[in-house]
């Protein structure tokens, strides 16, 4: 039968099968439950339940768990990164391109000024040796591949044929996505591209010299090992 203490007793059920409580409680409890039926068999029901649980055992990760963590991380920092970016645009086009538009136009005709009284000084004047800058300002460039952790292997396939895959890559060089352009899609493809992305490190795009992120077209060889 229920007692006023029942449900004291019952709000400690789960402390006692994880051994969370002192042995005095303990004692308690078990008194409790050899004269309390309804208290007994909630218990045993509970206890019935923790032991299937435990009777599963532990669930092994899936093999992309890696990557997937790795593109949930890089996703959240590249909507950060897009945000700002939007809001120096909007700022861009808002305070600082209407300015230069002004400035530009008294500037061009300075430089129209200049450039007919230096073409006067050079028919007379002696030319002088000029460098130029090899890579013109503001070049762009895309990621290039560096190196892996492990010899690149072929994907291995029910077909002799090439797997071309877009990879996307981050400032740091590390591929944080990727998408199947051409080849077989099937979950065991996927794991062999999974792990050899993972590895690879590249040499990040660059705008003004500096790192972003950029795409690269990869092609992977696949071969079959079926007779």
């Amino acid at each position: 039968m229920n007692s006023p203490n029942c449900a004291k007793i019952r709000s400690s059920f789960s402390a006692y099968l994880d051994s969370a409580v002192s042995g005095q409680q303990m004692q308690a409890i078990v008194q409790h439950l050899d004269h309390c039926e309804v208290c007994a068999e909630e218990f045993a029901d509970l206890r019935a339940l923790q032991q299937s649980v435990a009777a599963l055992g532990p669930v092994k990760a899936p093999s992309d768990l890696g990557m997937k963590l790795r593109l949930a991380i890089s996703h959240e920092q590249a909507a950060r990164k897009a945000n700002w970016l939007d809001s120096v645009a909007v700022k861009w086009d808002n305070a600082v391109r209407p300015m230069l538009v002004q400035v530009s136009a008294g500037f061009a005709g300075s430089v129209a000024l200049i450039g007919s009284i230096m073409l006067l000084l050079g028919m007379v004047a002696e030319p002088q040796a000029v460098m130029a800058n090899d890579e013109p300002l503001g070049a762009m460039t895309v990621p290039h591949y560096l190196y892996s952790a492990t010899s690149p292997n072929a994907i291995i396939t029910d077909h002799d044929t090439a797997i071309v895959v877009e990879a996307y890559v981050n400032d740091e060089g590390r591929v944080y996505d990727y998408n199947i352009v051409s080849g077989p899609e099937d979950q065991a493809v996927q794991n062999q591209i999974v792990d050899q992305l993972l590895l690879s490190v590249f040499e990040p795009a660059r705008v003004f010299g500096l790192p972003v992120r950029g795409r690269v077209v990869l092609t992977f060889s696949g071969i079959s090992v079926r007779g």
